[in-house]
């Protein structure tokens, strides 16, 4: 009995076993159907565009079937396996993997299924304008592609036909939210390219315009549901950053630095029944630079006007396809905007709002105070989340950016000093003063004792040093460098009221002042040094001018400094070993120049040699001429200028040079005939008359003559000069008598050689001859 029972279910197991897989068998025969169907269709319907609706329909529903009945199946399956596990492992291996197979296929089958719903959808509420609807679809039709691509046995074809068709349909959205994106923003832009004329350029920038919806009318909640929906959109699809930053720069460009930069522009709010609009009008400013209060202003207009009518839409962006986050518009903007902004302010308008002078930096307070304010009003909107910004730090340090703009317009002042023209001057003295404010003294000023020590030995002469000893003497300077030596002076004045930081920066920019003047100005001014004598004068007297100064420059304001200025390291003595070497090497350059073309015109008289010729004598007459008119000039544009014992000496020596050639030329003829001497010796009458007319150092004529008659103290030759032409005009016997023995004025000028060669040109050979050369010795 038992083994019939086991032979009936052994018979009913092997029964159900075939059914099951009759069935299964079936079921993938169908799933390879559907598919081919549901392959055909999508083509016809992607790819050849051949509606298929009810074809549609049917697949679905056979696919839902299919779905039961492999449901059904795998049930029976997993109770048989469980119940004769040991008996048909190996068939009911295969007969899973090819459900498993199944199943995978049918899982595709359901992804193509929701892909093709997801288009239909987002196709639906293109239609009905709700771009959010139509934009999550679009992503979950993108998210199923994702997935088909991650299967394995999908048709590499009919997957490019779905990409391709995805990608249609996002451009087609895109297309869409850009067109209702150009209505409800619209930008009227002046034309390009900009002009180059300021007063053209400032009409030009007048015809900007910016319309948004009117978020205060009585449309409201329509124009926000739509504005929402756009925005929406565009955050779904990953456009909206890219959307706000071309909405960014055109800001930038062509409203906020326009308001910041040009003070004669406003700002002015249209309300109209569906737009707000954004327009500039025309202001009138006197002003360069706009305040920054006011600028602060305008700028807080606009972005109100922004907030109000744009950016207060809330929105979201999904991270993945379960959680959202929030998207604050006015925070993105203000992330894409700020950086640029705050450089556009500071550049042109903080910068110019810096104060001058260092009394004014209280006042500057108010500039903070309003940056501040600035600030927090764009934290308000959202535009900005951190509590301080470049902007605010930059306003805050007003002492550093006071510090080096004071520093960039003293150099800049003092470079346009230097390449001023030299020639305007003004008269010096000894009675001359640079006014210094009264300063008030940060460290204690160390006091010299007056008692005496008792074993101190007092030195002491009869006479006392004058008032005047250190004093300049009257002299003609630039007045761009009395200008500077002035602006050196305030400069370290503002110094000891500044801060220490201040101060020390303040201090060194004088010294590179000085830098700047030995370095700059014999550059720049060099070709007119060399060329014109009256410039070298003046520029010498510069020179001195300044090292005068710098002697006690440092010394005058070394208490007065915080450390570690006031421990000696104020001081610009170093300067003037320098700036003396400066003038003086120019000086002396011009007079060796001078010197040069005295030479060289004496150079035309034919060695003076043979004079009782017309032509030569009329020759060494015009060289003798040109070097008195020469040195004439140069007394003329000297005079006034010089010291007066520079002026002297300078003359002097020039003369000198003049007389000594002279000399020498004579001295070395082999013959002087009568004629010839008489010749000489007027060349240097007229030497003797007119030199001591070129010392003319004051502009009174009386005041003059001490000068022309301590000729011999500046010129050292004058009186070897006076004796030659004693010896022109004299016999023999008289030469004799003036040397006496080598003691005479004949023998103090010349010497025994110099003696004997000038008899032997002025006398023939005579025994009296022989007899007075063998008295010179």
């Amino acid at each position: 009995m038992s083994s019939f029972v086991a032979e009936v279910l052994e018979s009913a197991g092997k029964l159900e076993k075939d059914d099951i897989g009759t069935k299964i068998g079936r079921l993938a025969r169908r799933v390879e159907e559907v598919k081919a169907e549901v392959c055909n269709t999508i083509n016809k319907k992607y790819e050849e565009f051949i509606p298929s609706l009810t074809n549609g329909e049917d697949l679905v529903n056979q696919v839902v079937e299919i779905s039961m009945e492999i449901d059904v199946l795998k049930s029976q399956i997993e109770n048989e396996v469980q119940r004769d596990l040991r008996v048909a492992v190996t068939e009911f291996s295969e007969l899973k993997q090819q459900l498993e197979k199944s199943t995978v296929l049918l899982s595709v089958l359901t992804q193509l299924h929701e892909f093709d719903t997801a288009l239909e959808t987002h196709q639906q509420a293109l239609l009905e304008k709700n771009y959010t609807k139509s934009a999550e679809h679009l992503n979950k039709a993108q998210h199923n592609l994702t997935l088909l691509k991650s299967r394995k046995g999908v048709e590499l074809k009919m997957l490019q036909v779905l990409g391709t068709e995805l990608i249609v349909q996002k451009e087609k959205l895109l297309y869409h939210l850009g067109e209702e994106w150009k209505q409800l923003a619209v930008w009227n832009l002046p034309p390009s390219p900009a002009p180059t004329k300021a007063e053209d350029l400032f009409r030009w920038t007048l015809k900007t315009e910016l319309r948004l919806c009117n978020m205060t009318s009585r449309r409201k909640s329509d124009l926000e549901t739509l504005l929402l929906s756009i925005l929406q959109g565009f955050a779904i699809l990953g456009e909206l950053n890219r959307k706000l930053k071309f909405f960014s720069q055109i800001l930038l460009k062509y409203i906020l630095k326009p308001l910041v930069v040009e003070p004669s522009l406003d700002v002015e709010i249209e309300l109209r029944a569906n737009d707000a609009v954004l327009r500039f009008s025309a202001v009138k400013s006197k002003c360069e630079h706009e305040l920054p209060a006011k600028v602060y202003l305008k700028i807080t207009t606009v972005l109100e006007f922004l907030y109000q009518h744009l950016l207060h839409i809330p929105l979201w962006v999904s991270v993945d396809r379960k959680e959202k986050q929030d998207i604050n518009l006015a925070e993105l903007l203000g992330g894409m905007i700020w950086e640029e902004l705050s450089e556009i302010i500071i550049k042109n308008c903080l910068v110019f709002s810096i104060p001058a002078n260092s009394s004014q930096l209280e006042l500057y307070e108010e500039v903070i105070k309003a940056t501040d304010k600035f600030e927090e009003k764009l934290k308000e909107m959202q535009f900005l989340q951190s509590h301080s910004t470049d902007l605010l730090k930059y306003a805050r340090n007003v002492n550093v950016h006071f510090a080096s703009k004071k520093c960039q317009d003293v150099i800049v002042t003092a470079r346009n000093l230097m390449t001023s023209e030299i020639h305007n001057t003004v008269q010096i003295s000894a009675d001359s003063r640079i006014s210094i404010p009264k300063l008030h003294s940060l460290v204690k000023v160390p006091m010299i004792s007056n008692i005496v020590p008792s074993d101190m030995v007092t030195l002491r002469s009869g006479k006392q040093l004058s008032s005047r000893t250190m004093c300049l003497p009257t002299c003609r300077i630039s007045q761009s460098v009395q200008t500077l030596m002035e602006l050196a002076y305030q400069t370290l004045s503002e110094a000891t009221s500044a801060t220490p930081e201040c101060a020390v920066q303040l201090f060194y920019t004088v010294r590179n002042m000085f830098h700047l003047f030995y370095d700059v100005v014999p550059t720049y001014h060099k070709e007119t040094l060399q060329k014109l004598p009256q410039l070298a004068a003046i520029h010498h007297n510069n020179c001195m001018y300044i090292a005068h100064h710098l002697i006690t420059l440092g010394h005058q304001f070394q208490y007065r400094l915080p450390s570690p200025l006031c421990n000696g390291a104020a001081t610009f003595v170093d300067f003037v070993p320098s700036f003396r070497r400066l003038g003086t090497e120019c000086f002396l350059a011009q007079l060796r120049t001078q010197r040069d073309e005295l030479l060289e015109r004496l150079s035309t008289a034919r060695n003076l040699s043979s004079l009782e010729d017309a032509d030569n004598y009329s020759a060494a007459n015009k060289a003798v001429r040109q070097v008195i008119h020469q040195l004439k000039r140069l007394g003329k544009v000297w005079q006034d200028v010089l010291p007066v014992h520079i002026y002297c000496k300078a003359l002097g020596t020039l003369l000198n040079t003049a007389i000594t050639d002279i000399v020498n030329k004579i001295t070395m003829l082999e013959d002087i005939t009568s004629e010839s001497a008489d010749g000489l010796y007027a060349l240097c009458r007229t030497i003797l008359e007119e030199g001591p007319g070129i010392f003319q150092p004051l502009l009174e004529e009386s005041k003059n003559k001490t000068f022309q008659e301590e000729i011999p103290i500046y010129v050292p030759k004058w009186l070897k000069f006076q004796e030659l032409m004693m010896v022109l005009q004299a016999n023999l016997q008289e030469l004799v008598d003036r040397w006496t023995d080598g003691k005479g004025p004949f023998a103090a000028e010349f010497s025994p050689i110099e003696a004997k060669n000038l008899i032997r040109a002025l006398f023939q050979n005579t025994e009296r001859r022989a007899a007075a050369l063998a008295e010179i010795k």
